[in-house]
């Protein structure tokens, strides 16, 4: 599949990478990463990584703004992104040829080439994948400001390598990030700005969760407690991990009001809930997933139903 990728990336003159809306340091990291990346092998093709810029993600990069033209005859690679309507862009279905690169459970199988690996801790490390059989393949060489986004999407996505995804390989893979010349205290420093903030309203979760007699919890941050702690919606998506560690937790909701919906975060410790979310235009992985409502009313429709599994389960 790799190879098949690379074969592809070679017919094309112009590349367009799209990643999920929100973005996270993964989907910068892998995003981005990947287009130096065919930058530095390829310096005559047009490449650009398009979407929506994140302020507090700007140390990470920036976003390139390019005309609908441009997609005539491009092949568009999507990263990080399990389903269509998550894509930051919609633009993105003019290429002639998609490919996507994830590594959530492929509920929605689009793209004319598709590579899935579920047991990567990251797209990120999956990029670095596709760089090391690149550079077997044909000779690629991994740029530093490559191997910088990658290494920074990696410890992302992985809690600072705590979270049980970060795997033997993925430990191999930033063993061999670390070796290129970038600052790794300004990614840790860059990140902890977006966090301080969080910290604080992680305490209030923490102190105001509520949960059932069969071990599922979930809290409502309204955009009015978002403002209470100075935090953007779109800066929650680490607070979904707070409750891991609560005794008695099972499965749990964050749901996290936005202008336009509210978007909710599940995980679990045992019950699927990857189900669920599909049915409120999400999915994810079947212990960690997001999904969307556009009503507290629904929200409550989905507190209950997980309710119901965690109490069959």
């Amino acid at each position: 599949m790799k190879r098949q990728i690379i074969d592809t990336i070679e017919r094309y003159s112009t590349i367009i990478i799209h990643r999920h809306v929100r973005p996270d340091p993964d989907a910068f990291g892998s995003q981005v990463g990947l287009k130096k990346l065919i930058e530095a092998n390829y310096p005559d093709k047009k490449v650009y990584a398009t979407g929506s810029d994140d302020g507090q993600l700007a140390f990470l990069a920036k976003q390139d703004v390019i005309p609908d033209e441009l997609y005539d005859g491009a092949l568009v690679i999507v990263t990080d992104t399990a389903n269509t309507e998550r894509v930051d862009g919609q633009v993105y279905k003019k290429g002639s040829f998609i490919v996507k690169i994830d590594h959530h459970p492929n509920v929605d199988p689009y793209g004319d080439v598709l590579w899935v690996d579920t047991d990567a801790s990251s797209c990120s490390e999956m990029i670095f994948g596709l760089y090391a059989e690149g550079n077997a393949y044909k000779g690629w060489t991994l740029p530093d400001e490559s191997a910088r986004l990658l290494f920074a999407g990696i410890v992302g996505d992985t809690g600072r390598f705590m979270y049980p995804s970060a795997t033997g390989k993925t430990f191999e893979v930033a063993s061999e990030l670390i070796k290129y010349n970038f600052d790794r205290q300004q990614i840790f420093a860059g990140m902890y700005e977006v966090e301080r903030n969080l910290l604080h309203l992680q305490g209030y979760v923490y102190q105001n969760f509520t949960i059932d007699e069969n071990g599922a919890a979930y809290i409502k941050l309204t955009q009015e407690i978002l403002e209470q702690f100075n935090v953007k919606a779109e800066e929650t998506s680490s607070l979904v991990s707070s409750l891991g560690d609560v005794k008695g937790i099972r499965a749990w909701l964050i749901f996290v009001e936005e202008s336009d919906q509210i978007r909710v975060r599940l995980r679990s410790k045992g019950v699927v809930i990857n189900e669920l979310a599909a049915e409120y235009a999400g999915g994810g992985h079947p212990l960690a997933a997001g999904a969307s409502v556009k009503s507290w009313e629904e929200a409550d429709e989905v507190i209950e139903k997980v309710q119901q599994l965690c109490a069959r389960n």
